[in-house]
């Protein structure tokens, strides 16, 4: 019998689907969870009524009842959540925290399945897990197989560059977006303190801290996240193609992952937009170099609603319940 036929087993009541309750489902992230929860047949999804959202005793109620928890919830209040269910033994459920509150959690399973060849296993073994972040999903795709390989130091000076549509980042930041008070462009994340950091250097491996430029456009999702590098400036000199051959082994077979061919449309023009993948859970990789100029940038396109959130929290929670992947 294999993980995937065992999900059963793992339910609060055997012979069932599996249960889950979604908590805070009212933002992009809860939103797309639940959207794309609503065509899977495998999962039952169930809700907590609205006048008791915040009744610490009906949340525990229903969190009893349930195998996994995915918390779509600020920082703080998902570190509430998170103590509720520390002190409910062995009736606790699994939870999947989709806040910043435990992704360089020590006692936390960090949930990008491609990080490394076990990290789905963990995933499945895991009782809490931590959705990644938009923007380190790219980063830590492109960086982590490099520096596992030697091509790219852990203490080689990184610069993360990346631009993402405006729904990630926040009510505030949607509603001036679509009223047309907000600009076109604007870079942020100016004060050196981007949240995303600390989890970008932890699970790339890197010992230097990187140097991370966020921005956003006036357009609602889909993002790209770049790294360049002086080819010179790395022990062995590598080229593009041994840059690509390294994240070529590492993702091949992903399900999700693509490392796309050094010749590809957008090496031709020169150019790529950030909303070709939206509305999925897929991420596009790229490496485009230059052996005349010894320079290479490193790509990733993902929508960050998709892999960036909620495409990822569902992979994740199948994993997590033992289904078989969709």
């Amino acid at each position: 019998m294999t993980l995937s036929d065992t999900h059963q087993a793992t339910t609060k009541s055997a012979g069932t689907k599996p249960s889950v309750f979604v908590d805070g489902a009212a933002g992009t992230t809860g939103l797309g969870i639940r959207e794309r929860l609503s065509s899977q047949n495998d999962v039952v999804v169930k809700s907590i009524a609205e006048e008791k959202r915040k009744d610490a005793s009906a949340k525990r109620a229903l969190m009893e009842e349930v195998d996994l928890v995915i918390l779509c919830l600020p920082d703080d209040a998902a570190k509430e959540t998170v103590a509720l269910i520390d002190g409910m033994g062995n009736a606790a459920p699994k939870v999947l925290d989709a806040s910043t509150a435990f992704r360089v959690a020590g006692d936390w399973t960090y949930g990008f399945p491609e990080l490394a060849p076990d990290q789905a296993d963990k995933i499945r073994a895991a009782r809490k897990v931590a959705n990644p972040g938009c923007y380190p999903t790219g980063a830590v795709a492109l960086l982590r197989p490099l520096v596992d390989a030697g091509l790219v130091p852990a203490d080689y000076p990184i610069t993360v560059n990346a631009v993402s549509g405006y729904s990630g980042g926040g009510k505030s930041m949607i509603a001036s977006f679509e009223d047309g008070s907000a600009p076109a462009f604007e870079l942020y994340g100016l004060g050196f303190e981007h949240k995303h950091i600390p989890e970008m250097q932890l699970y790339s491996k890197l010992s230097r801290r990187p140097l991370f430029v966020p921005s956003v456009g006036d357009y609602r999702q889909g993002m790209l996240v770049s790294v360049p590098l002086q080819l010179d400036t790395l022990p062995n000199q590598p080229s593009g193609s041994d840059l690509h051959g390294t994240l070529a082994r590492r993702y091949a077979g992903s399900a999700y992952v693509s490392v796309m061919p050094l010749e590809n449309p957008a090496a031709k023009t020169g150019r790529i937009e950030p909303e070709a993948l939206n509305e999925t859970n897929m991420l596009e990789l790229y490496v485009f170099a230059s052996e005349k100029h010894r320079q290479a940038v490193l790509l990733a396109r993902l929508d960050n609603l998709g892999k960036g959130a909620s495409g990822a929290a569902v992979q994740n929670m199948r994993l997590m319940l033992n289904l078989r992947d969709k």
